[in-house]
């Protein structure tokens, strides 16, 4: 059996990992019973929406009420469907958890279908009585933010018969997420990987980059990326497929809603322009040289005649790899978060010992690391801890997202609580940027200094500028898709091979099998998700700058940001912070400070 301390290795089975390492679930149900209660109020939720189709428009009276109403069952709904997804999570191998996730998708899509009435009735209200049954209805006027939002969507909300329609089809667009979600966690497999002295290393999802890519043993690397690759290159066509599916599922909606685009009825909503997503392009695209020069900083300090693509994630300073225990990485989170104060880091430390957390790897568990969260319940956070420092950096990084979900619980209504996508990423973003700070700033020994350097420039290349790699991808893949060309294996290898090729420039060797990693990119099933990683680290490395330089009025303004929710929309939250995202500067400023650390990295060594 393997323990914490061991680092490397995941447990044999969920039952042996000790329950201070799972998650409480607790704060959404009592138990598995007041589940299954829950579970059956909520299937009767279609109806009860639809019972207030003749009445909720009727007075200002009847449409707070509707509202609150509104407001409840989606808080008791968010809580059912989280309890039942963080249960698949634990092992995707369980059948009976992944069929109960799938009835309650289609529950969601029966609920939308039964409010689907409320929007064009809401538009089809004249400004004037609405403005009236604010003035005569105390209450209401907490809604207006919301209610006006609605409004400002009209040219994309359709008659009622339509939008019901569309809202009974809305079960389709999770299926291509499923799907993969099943290909590539429970189904897919990897060949173990023998290092130099013909050790066979097991290669997971949890493992691979952890482990296997950052090992000084270049053989292990190399196995193991074949590994990972070559597994990917045998389902290619099935992946591809299954990437098809959720573009065209994209468009379909875009198409019915009069959008120009996907990329257009994603960013719309969330009241941020497309020019910012492209302006993220564009920036990255003017300031590639500095990837270059650090790639080939990375070639030369190496050594190697041809840099790989599995060469780019191993440290490139010869100071040894640091691990660390679960409660390590929990206290020097600890000490990198005191610049936000001590109640922050106080409700951290709750959070730790209210187990919000579902530390380690067992067999069939959800790969990778979240934060879920809902109003009414406690954040709860997914990791696959390996005890690197990278691994530390996630758990910082959750930790943002779910420091973020709590201020914002506590501090906005229900309404409001539920942070924008746009700034979804800025917190823990934040986090992580905080402790590279601390790190280096405690650090004197010159080449633990560039160890450290060569990480930061990693979390660069890891988010900044992999993220909007990513995102360009997204972008043009979903656009070919638009013109019905470009959706099989072999172009969308050929795409990402060039994006590729363009982000990490001359000094790495191109291959087939890097070509095949859009096959294993979860992000792509979660509609234009992706690029507000590299803009958030982008405002992240403006805010953490900020909160170290000016202390306590920066501080309080970032708290204020934390705690805002969705009252502002998220370009202003930022401002309010201090960042203007919506001018660009500050992604040319993040490129900028690359730039220099990969000059002080290339001096230290």
């Amino acid at each position: 059996m393997a323990t914490a301390d061991s680092f490397t290795d995941s447990y044999a089975s969920r039952s042996e990992v000790p329950e201070k390492y799972t998650w409480d679930l607790t704060s959404l149900f009592a138990d598995e019973d007041a589940f299954q209660k829950a579970l059956e109020e909520a299937r009767e939720l279609p109806q009860a929406y639809a019972s207030w189709e003749d009445k909720a428009l009727t007075s200002g009276e009847e449409l707070l009420a509707y509202l609150r109403f509104d407001d409840e069952a989606t808080m008791q709904f968010q809580k059912v469907w989280n309890y039942a997804d963080r249960k698949a999570d634990e092992d995707t191998r369980v059948s009976r958890w992944q069929d109960m996730v799938s009835q309650i998708v289609s529950l969601a899509s029966a609920i939308q279908a039964g409010s689907s009435w409320f929007q064009p009735a809401l538009l089809a209200l004249d400004d004037e009585t609405l403005a009236a049954w604010y003035e005569e209805t105390p209450g209401l006027s907490l809604y207006k933010l919301a209610l006006d939002r609605m409004r400002a969507l009209k040219a994309h909300t359709l008659s009622p018969k339509e939008e019901e329609l569309l809202a009974q089809a809305g079960v389709l667009q999770a299926q291509p997420n499923t799907i993969f979600t099943m290909l590539n966690d429970a189904d897919m497999k990897f060949p173990d990987a023998l290092d130099s002295k013909g050790v066979a290393h097991p290669v997971t999802h949890g493992s691979y980059v952890a482990l296997c890519l950052v090992s000084p043993d270049r053989t292990l690397r190399e196995n193991a990326y074949h590994s990972v690759y070559g597994s990917y290159a045998k389902v290619k066509n099935t992946a591809a497929a299954i990437l098809a599916a959720q573009m065209r599922q994209l468009k379909f909606f875009a198409d019915a809603r009069h959008y120009a685009s996907s990329l257009e009825a994603s960013l719309t909503p969330t009241e941020v322009p497309v020019s910012v997503y492209n302006a993220l392009i564009d920036s990255v695209h003017a300031h590639v040289e500095p990837m270059h020069k650090y790639l080939a900083l990375r070639k030369k300090v190496l050594g190697v005649d041809h840099l790989r693509y599995w060469d780019i994630y191993t440290p490139i300073v010869s100071a040894p790899e640091r691990h660390y225990t679960f409660e390590e990485a929990c206290d020097l989170m600890y000490r990198a978060l005191a610049p936000l104060g001590e109640d922050y880091v106080s409700t951290v430390k709750q959070g730790v010992a209210s187990r919000w957390i579902d530390v380690f790897e067992t067999p069939g568990k959800m790969s990778g690391a979240y934060s879920a969260d809902g109003h009414g319940m406690n954040p709860l956070i997914l990791l696959n801890f390996q005890g690197t420092l990278d691994e530390v950096s996630t758990l910082c990084h959750e930790m943002g997202h779910s420091m973020q979900t709590w201020l914002s619980n506590h501090a906005q209504p229900a309404r409001y609580a539920e942070y924008a996508m746009f700034v979804a990423e800025v917190a823990s973003t934040t986090n992580e940027c905080l402790l590279i700070h601390y790190l280096l700033e405690n650090e004197k020994d010159p080449t633990q200094r560039a160890y450290l350097l060569n990480q930061f420039c990693e979390q660069f290349r890891g988010t900044l500028y992999r993220q909007t790699l990513f995102a360009e991808f997204e972008r043009d893949a979903n656009a070919a898709c638009a013109q019905g060309v470009g959706m099989g294996a072999d172009d969308l290898s050929a795409r990402y091979r060039a994006l590729n090729d363009l982000y990490y420039g001359p000094a790495i060797e191109s291959d087939d099998e890097i070509a095949l990693e859009w096959a294993r990119i979860p992000h792509f099933y979660y509609d234009f998700y992706v690029y507000v990683y590299a803009t958030s680290f982008a405002a992240a490395v403006a805010l953490s700058n900020r909160i170290l330089k000016e202390g306590k009025p920066a501080v309080d303004d970032y708290l204020g940001f934390l705690s805002g929710g969705c009252s502002k929309s998220p370009i202003e939250l930022l401002r309010g912070a201090g960042v203007d995202m919506a001018s660009g500067e500050a992604v040319d400023r993040a490129l900028e400070q690359f730039d220099q650390l990969v000059d002080e990295l290339s001096e230290l060594l």
